[in-house]
């Protein structure tokens, strides 16, 4: 009997379920090939990116305008407001900062998804890297049990919003794509498969994996290899337990809420405590094409408790200033009730990650809209956040990395401007 037949078929249909045995479709580890020797990189920045997919309304969340729909609260730091449905993140002024004048050419969601994860436009064949693939390939251990990048499904508001982006790591190597979680209750679903027996399978098929290696030592191997070997350290990591929420107290979980939302924060911050170096929570819905106001009325509850327990629960940690928090979408809406996509002046805001908080870079004009020189004054492109982004974790955006064909290909844009409003 050869190892495979020792390896049964429901032992891969299980890992393969929790995402840990699938070749090169999400190999998120790093190449054994390559590990041999390798001196582990020093942790950079962590960062949590809540990804509000369909483009949330400024003027109904952080930059409130005389007389829209919901009221102007004042914050913890004077001048600055938030609407009245966000009074907890109100208190949270200091630790935050809103970028008020993000600003793109792009109102198709899609291309927009893609502009604001990678900071480049989706124009031809080439894929360029999302954020959280250059984060996993530039600040995560190469030879960690936990993955360096994670994905949360925070679940679908019963709204649109175009299609959906999953984030990839194109040249970086399929070792840098996201570890995909599913359901933040659920958690990473099969990890502990049956192990009767498995540990001396695992090891026959170990033996001949690494033979066939050897002779055909190709990127495509090694990812599989890699990605079989760093399942198996994953299932008898003790950090694994990071993944189920039962592991936390229930004073914990209920500060964060019932939501699938909350859930989905409390997961971001046991991985981010347990050694993963970017989590990107997307929450769907945020297409609001009926008008603004009445979603994110119901939204904001859960949103506002979560977002504010998250910043709170890291900063009671020690841990705020080593993790950085974002809060976005692909653009933001029209002025009004927010019944359109509108590209030109937007607001994404970020918490921690010791960076310059307690204020807001860029304006708006009284009625949101930017036709003169309200954005030209302090626009902040894709570009430009994203190499704030980089500079933020510790990455260097200005340098070069080789695509496939030996082509040079900058991290960030070259006419990219860090926004140094930020950087402390």
């Amino acid at each position: 009997m050869n190892t495979h037949e020792l390896f049964q078929r429901r032992d891969f249909l299980k890992l393969s379920a929790a995402g840990l045995l699938s070749g090169v479709s999400v190999p998120w580890f790093e190449s054994m090939a390559n590990a041999a020797g390798q001196v582990q990189r020093p942790r950079g920045k962590k960062c949590i990116l809540l990804w509000m997919d369909g483009g949330p309304s400024q003027a109904h969340t952080f930059d409130p305008k005389p007389g829209g729909e919901f009221k102007s609260l004042p914050t913890t730091v004077p001048g600055i407001h938030v609407t009245e449905k966000f009074p907890k993140l109100a208190q949270c002024m200091k630790d935050m900062a809103f970028l008020r004048s993000m600003t793109t050419e792009i109102n198709d969601h899609y291309d927009a998804k893609y502009y604001l994860h990678t900071g480049f436009r989706r124009v031809t064949n080439l894929e360029h890297p999302s954020i959280g693939s250059i984060a996993s390939a530039f600040v995560g251990l190469p030879n960690d049990d936990m993955p360096a990048f994670v994905t949360i499904d925070a679940g679908n508001d019963k709204g649109n919003g175009g299609r959906f982006y999953r984030s990839v790591p194109a040249y970086l190597g399929p070792r840098h794509a996201p570890l995909a979680v599913q359901h933040p209750a659920r958690g990473l679903e099969n990890l502990k498969p049956d192990t009767r027996g498995l540990d001396r399978r695992l090891q026959l098929l170990g033996k001949g994996e690494e033979r066939f290696a050897r002779e055909y030592n190709l990127p495509v191997v090694n990812a599989k290899q890699a990605a079989f070997q760093r399942a198996v350290n994953l299932m008898h990591s003790p950090r694994a337990r990071a993944f189920n929420l039962d592991n936390e107290p229930a004073a914990i979980r209920e500060q964060y809420g019932e939501h699938r939302f909350g859930k989905s924060c409390l997961l971001a911050r046991r991985l981010i405590e347990s050694g993963v170096s970017f989590v990107e929570i997307f929450h769907r819905g945020w297409d609001d094409h009926e008008g603004a106001g009445m979603r994110i009325a119901a939204r904001a509850p859960w949103m506002d408790g979560a977002m504010s327990t998250l910043i709170l629960d890291l900063k009671q940690r020690g841990m705020l200033d080593d993790v950085l928090i974002v809060w976005m979408g692909e653009f933001g809406r029209t002025p009004g009730d927010g019944n359109g996509h509108f590209c030109r002046a937007w607001t994404s805001m970020m918490a921690g990650g010791g960076i310059n908080t307690g204020q807001a870079v860029g304006a708006t004009n009284e009625n949101g809209k930017n036709p003169g020189d309200t954005i030209t004054r302090r626009p902040i492109t894709a570009p430009d956040f994203m190499a704030t982004l980089c500079t933020i974790l510790g990455i260097d955006p200005h340098q070069e990395l080789m695509a496939s064909g030996g082509r040079p290909m900058p991290l960030v844009d070259k006419k990219a401007k860090v926004v140094t409003e930020l950087i402390a």
